[in-house]
């Protein structure tokens, strides 16, 4: 997640007195304000329950009033402050740094705590209303959603919250994965927007997984769920005969048989995003890109209006990075109003095109950080595989909240998903530090002879195919 304080506001106190106002925004839109106190007191309980030598640096008290100058130098300096310790995989993911942007989003939104219903969005469009109160966080919708539908707690942490928005004949758009620093219903709510909803999905990219849950019921009819709504909206392909076969299936209430053929179909479990801009094969291209089966998946529109399709196997990304920038006119940036500021947000990521070339291919898309936490949680899947664990206990674990670290905190320092075969490799591990940055020092050794199938990319954009023996 992208956390940015890209502006201040003088605001007035309850005594009359006047005071400056740190706007903190997450992904280019405001998640709370905060005074220098507000965060000057987060910093000292860091310090005291993690220790000095692991907070970064806070930007010093100043005993006179600050000049315009001071001000947005302090401005600079908290923003990089907030972006260290959301990076920091222990400080981010920690109760005390979370519970403060709870207490802070609530409080900007002026929202008191009390019982509300909220409308919890299942893929085919259904809605399940659940009772809460407006202070629960994300983890506590979930489990009230998992309530009501009867799903068993051992399926819960298969689930995850999405805030989508709806857009024209069914378009829908993710905007993010509900994270445990905010509060579900404020987040929604203060949109002020009937086209942005919150709906549950599953959380994980690897098909095997879908056994575990269509042993039960209640997950069974999620699932198909989903797989139905992603074939509708054309995110699976589905030829004639496939259509038909599905067809009949559908009739006769076989939700497992779909569900299995549906598997089969390219493109099943794979999110799709909206048209973009890339800068491969060569700058300014539109392209649509899908995540799914530990890859992002292009299809590109060249400038002489050919249509290429490629992909790009999250094992041969050497490491990725999403920087984000606001718009400057006349040597000054854009001013933010009604709480959202215009971000212009990129994904990077370096890609080992063939056995010495490295490249770097750049995605330029709102949805820059939703894309990067789909590769990190790839990532994850990948990781426990290779470590010979279970995902099913590592989901379970992390919603029984032994684990408190989003997907984003994990992008920050994640362990090596292979060995690396250069050691020198190393010296380009840490990229950005100003935003979410993660690094694989390791390359695959898949058994298929290219990443890229070989009608992807032809002519100059070819990828050269590269086997086992070539790493």
């Amino acid at each position: 997640m992208h956390f940015s304080i890209p502006e201040t506001e003088v605001r007035s106190g309850e005594n009359g007195s006047t005071y400056v106002a740190y706007n903190i925004h997450v992904n280019g839109v405001l998640h709370c304000r905060v005074r220098y106190s507000q965060l000057l007191g987060l910093h000292e309980q860091i310090k005291k329950e993690y220790g000095s030598h692991v907070v970064p640096a806070f930007p010093p008290k100043k005993i006179f009033t600050l000049t315009p100058a001071e001000v947005e130098q302090r401005r600079e300096q908290l923003e990089k402050y907030m972006q260290a310790v959301r990076q920091d995989p222990l400080l981010g993911g920690s109760e005390l740094f979370n519970s403060f942007l709870r207490k802070a989003q609530q409080e900007t939104q002026q929202i008191p705590t009390e019982e509300v219903h909220l409308e919890i969005y299942l893929s085919n469009g259904q809605k399940v209303t659940i009772n809460i109160l407006t202070s629960d966080q994300t983890e506590d919708v979930l489990e009230a959603v998992a309530s009501k539908l009867d799903l068993p707690d051992e399926l819960v942490g298969y689930f995850s919250l999405f805030l989508i928005r709806e857009g024209l004949e069914g378009g829908c758009t993710f905007v993010r994965k509900l994270q445990e620093f905010e509060l579900p219903y404020v987040s929604v709510t203060s949109l002020r927007n009937p086209e942005f909803h919150i709906v549950l999905r599953k959380s994980y990219w690897d098909s095997a997984y879908d056994n575990d849950v269509m042993d039960n019921r209640v997950g069974l009819n999620l699932l198909y769920a989903q797989t139905v709504s992603d074939i509708e909206r054309g995110w699976i392909l589905v030829n004639k005969d496939q259509h038909r076969q599905l067809k009949s299936l559908q009739e006769k209430g076989s939700k497992k048989e779909f569900i299995r053929l549906a598997q089969t179909l390219k493109y099943y479990g794979y999110i799709k995003f909206d048209p973009c801009i890339t800068d491969f094969p060569e700058k300014g291209c539109h392209v649509i890109v899908s995540a799914g089966n530990n890859e992002l998946n292009f299809h590109v529109k060249l400038p002489n209006d050919q249509i290429k399709e490629g992909s790009f196997k999250v094992t041969r990304m050497r490491c990725w990075r999403v920087t984000s920038s606001v718009p400057v006119a006349n040597g000054t940036p854009a001013p933010c109003g009604a709480g959202k500021c215009e971000v212009k947000l990129e994904l990077a990521f370096e890609y080992l095109m063939s056995k010495d070339r490295l490249q770097w291919v750049t995605i330029t898309s709102p949805q820059a950080i939703m894309m990067s936490i789909c590769l990190q949680s790839m990532v994850d899947e990948l990781m426990v595989k290779k470590s010979g664990g279970s995902i099913k206990k590592m989901l379970k674990k992390r919603h029984n909240g032994s684990i408190h670290r989003s997907d984003s905190q994990q992008a920050v320092k994640s362990p090596p998903l292979l060995d690396s075969p250069d050691p020198n490799r190393e010296q380009v591990v840490k990229l950005s530090t100003k935003l979410t940055s993660v690094t694989l020092r390791g390359i695959s050794t898949s058994n298929s002879t290219s990443d890229i199938s070989g009608n992807d990319f032809h002519g100059n954009y070819a990828f050269e195919g590269i086997g086992d023996d070539d790493l």
